[in-house]
């Protein structure tokens, strides 16, 4: 049996279900908001039901234990076991749980984070039971097809509200990219062209004149936080128009690679609803480009 709505799809078999959606969010930022417990606490579940997570500890064999607490007081006790994580891709996990006091219901859930053009996600459940009875008693008795429908529609309000992030890791030594991402003039050569100056000194301010489609966007910057070879960010807004957004660039060795994470925090105060450019997957096509491509080219160019 297959369903399906505007957003999101169920296929039922005898012994498994599989529930997809796709977001407007890339993988990367998909992978955090369903794997960091900061951020799982606030969706995961059916409308109405709130959680407590007593450990979530993502590696294969670690184990995630937590407490779904429906709207009338039922406690439903859930345990699962880690078996497969490839980030930002797949994660694999044995489940059991249930109603307090109940028997429980135990499954192999599977879920994969397919990017899909636009920098969207499809994220896909497939939950495999032992028996036929019981994928019948979570849907009969836990409500478990509407549950997962809910369950990624709060995921899908829980990434409007997040930060942007876009993680990239190169091969290059860290003060190579350090260099790449604070030194002006190489700045100009990835990043801006337009750059005049930069220097990573807290206070420091600078304006960039973008054109795009016949109109100039004037970024301002103000340098916030400097933490030489590991973290730099700057405000970042628009003259002219309101809002007020953060971007952070952190830097981590791994062993003569560098990894690094860019989180564009606030970009919901400049109010995409009314003022489509300024569209979160704009802004997420546009730093997938500039980390995932531009920055990626200018360090092999530059290793030579």
């Amino acid at each position: 049996m297959t369903t399906e709505n505007a957003k999101t799809t169920v296929e039922v078999t005898e012994k498994e279900i599989k529930i997809s959606r796709v977001f407007d969010a890339p993988p990367e930022l998909v992978w955090e908001a369903t794997t960091n417990p900061e951020h799982v606490v606030h969706w995961w579940g059916p409308n109405g039901f709130t959680m407590t997570i007593e450990t979530m500890d993502l590696r294969v064999g670690g184990v995630w234990k937590h407490i779904l607490h429906g709207p009338d007081g039922t406690d439903y006790p859930n345990k699962s076991v880690f078996k497969e994580i490839t980030k930002p891709h797949r994660i694999v996990y044995s489940h059991g749980g249930g109603k307090k006091g109940a028997p429980g219901v135990n499954f192999v859930a599977t879920w994969t984070f397919d990017p899909v053009e636009g920098n969207k996600t499809k994220v896909t459940i497939h939950q495999v039971f032992s028996t036929k009875e019981d994928l019948e008693t979570v849907v009969k008795v836990y409500g478990a097809i509407e549950g997962g429908k809910q369950c990624l529609g709060r995921l899908g309000e829980k990434l409007a509200s997040m930060p942007l992030v876009v993680e990239r890791t190169f091969d290059a030594p860290t003060a190579m990219v350090w260099k790449a991402i604070t030194d002006c003039k190489q700045m100009k050569e990835w990043y801006f062209s337009e750059l005049k100056a930069f220097k990573p000194e807290v206070g420091f301010e600078t304006q960039v004149d973008v054109k795009h489609n016949d109109t100039v966007y004037p970024h301002l910057w103000k340098v916030t936080e400097v933490a030489p070879g590991k973290k730099l960010s700057y405000s970042w807004k628009y003259a002219g128009h309101v809002g007020d957004s953060l971007v952070t660039f952190e830097l981590f060795d791994e062993g003569g690679k560098t990894r690094v994470k860019l989180t564009h925090s606030g970009l919901e105060s400049f109010l995409p609803e009314t003022h489509p450019q300024y569209a979160r997957g704009n802004f997420a096509m546009g730093w997938t480009s500039l980390i995932g491509k531009c920055l990626k080219d200018f360090l092999e160019k530059a290793k030579g």
